[in-house]
């Protein structure tokens, strides 16, 4: 990190995040692959520290939260019992989102069952303060972990979406059924049901797809190590919570939940990113 200067490792983060390949951004910076990998690494950690100081005490009035799919290296069924064991096959991204201000609340690259849904959720109820409102899909792994994570201080319900049978021509195509309708389920207290809604969560994974070549669909960008995969996910949300100007809200989603006072640009993300990095170091 040191060899580089802080406009240049802010064009990097900048560019990787609006949709660009490593390759890609390492001709662009007129730098090379590792480097790029190596900034991606040094940031990323540095982030998950930075996430987990700052993004502390929100009042979150409705929270939603979804998995987005994606695979490193190779699809499961494609993968060899040793590529496994490397980190390779599907992988899964938890995400958290504040319906009113946009804000990652949290977010957790792992598997899809009950063991990391409860991690996943814990996580999100340290990090919120008073009585939420909670929706999401139908995934019965978060049954258990919204009560074990938030007990009775919660309004939580599910909304499962129903899919109709795809047609001769949907079938041709890589996309999911279509939408018929929506089965709406209160599992827990009293949730508003004009606002039991995944649609901002969801609408969120879209960006992330838009924004990371990692998760580009039908693409030779997908990741090829599990932590380089991680830590471009918290950079990513970094750059997203703090940098990115929401159409919606024209300000920032740390901005809107009253983290900061204005829209930090990508220097000012990097050069506060650089104490976390530099903490790590010196542990290592």
């Amino acid at each position: 990190m040191n060899c580089l200067s802080i406009q240049k490792r802010s064009f990097i983060v900048r560019t990787l995040v609006e949709g660009n390949s490593v390759r890609a951004t390492a001709r662009l910076a007129d730098v090379s692959k590792v480097t790029v990998l190596k900034l991606i690494s040094d940031l990323g950690y540095a982030t998950y520290a930075f996430h987990d100081r700052n993004v502390r005490n929100v009042r979150v009035r409705r929270l939603q939260c979804d998995e987005i799919w994606q695979f490193i290296g190779a699809k499961k069924r494609n993968v060899t019992p040793e590529q496994e064991q490397a980190g390779w096959g599907d992988s899964w991204t938890w995400t958290a989102i504040d319906a009113d201000t946009k804000l990652c609340v949290s977010y957790l690259v792992g598997g899809r069952d009950a063991g990391w849904a409860q991690v996943f959720m814990e996580d999100c109820a340290s990090r919120i303060k008073g009585r939420v409102q909670i929706t999401t899909d139908g995934h019965r792994a978060y049954l258990e972990a919204v009560e074990g994570a938030f007990g009775i201080d919660c309004d939580y319900a599910m909304l499962q979406k129903i899919y109709g049978a795809p047609s001769d021509e949907e079938t041709r195509r890589y996309s999911p059924a279509r939408c018929i309708g929506a089965d709406m389920k209160v599992v827990s207290g009293n949730p508003d049901p004009r606002h039991v809604s995944t649609s901002f969560v969801e609408r969120q994974n879209l960006t992330m797809r838009m924004s990371m070549r990692r998760f580009t669909r039908l693409s030779n960008g997908f990741s090829k190590k599990l932590e380089n995969h991680r830590c471009m996910v918290a950079l990513f949300y970094a750059y997203y919570n703090w940098c990115r100007v929401h159409q919606t809200l024209r300000v920032t989603p740390a901005m809107e939940a009253g983290l900061t006072d204005h829209v930090w640009s990508p220097e000012e993300l990097v050069e506060g990113l650089i104490p976390y990095a530099c903490a790590k170091s010196s542990q290592a």
